[in-house]
C-alpha cells in the first residue's frame, strides 16, 4: 500500500509564495509519475503539474507555468511544488498523486493514489 501526505499549505497574500511537500511511503516509487492536482469549491478537479520520479520529467497546466515549480528528492522519497506569484484563482485544495501505470497524463483518471489534500487560500 502507498501512503501519500502532503504538507505546507495555508493562508498567503496575493503575489505571496508557497512551497507544498508530498512524504510518499509504502513502497518504492522509482517507476511511478507524480504529480499534483487541485480543486477549488464548485469547480472540477484540476491538474497542476507532473513529474517523472527517476527521469526528471515534467510539465504543467498552462495556468501555472512560469509560476510553479514541481521537483523531488528520490533519497527522501519527498515531492515538492514551489509555487510563486500567487493568485486568488490558486485558491484551491492540492492534493499528491502517484500513476503507478506512469503513463504521464494530466487526467485525474490515471492516477490511482491520492493524498488527504492540503488547503491553499490565497487573499486579495
Amino acid at each position: 500500500q502507498v501512503q501519500l501526505a502532503e504538507s505546507g499549505g495555508g493562508l498567503v497574500q496575493v503575489g505571496g509564495s508557497l512551497r507544498l511537500s508530498c512524504a510518499v511511503s509504502g513502497r518504492t516509487f522509482s517507476d511511478y509519475f507524480m504529480g499534483w492536482f487541485r480543486q477549488a469549491p464548485g469547480k472540477e478537479r484540476e491538474f497542476v503539474a507532473g513529474i517523472a520520479w527517476s527521469g526528471g520529467f515534467t510539465h504543467y497546466a498552462e495556468s501555472v507555468k512560469g509560476r510553479f515549480t514541481i521537483s523531488r528528492d528520490n533519497a527522501e522519497n519527498t515531492m515538492y511544488l514551489q509555487m510563486n506569484s500567487l493568485k486568488p484563482e490558486d485558491t484551491a485544495v492540492y492534493y499528491c498523486v502517484a500513476d503507478s501505470s506512469a503513463s504521464g497524463s494530466s487526467h485525474y483518471n490515471w492516477y490511482d493514489y491520492w493524498g488527504q489534500g492540503t488547503q491553499v487560500t490565497v487573499s486579495s
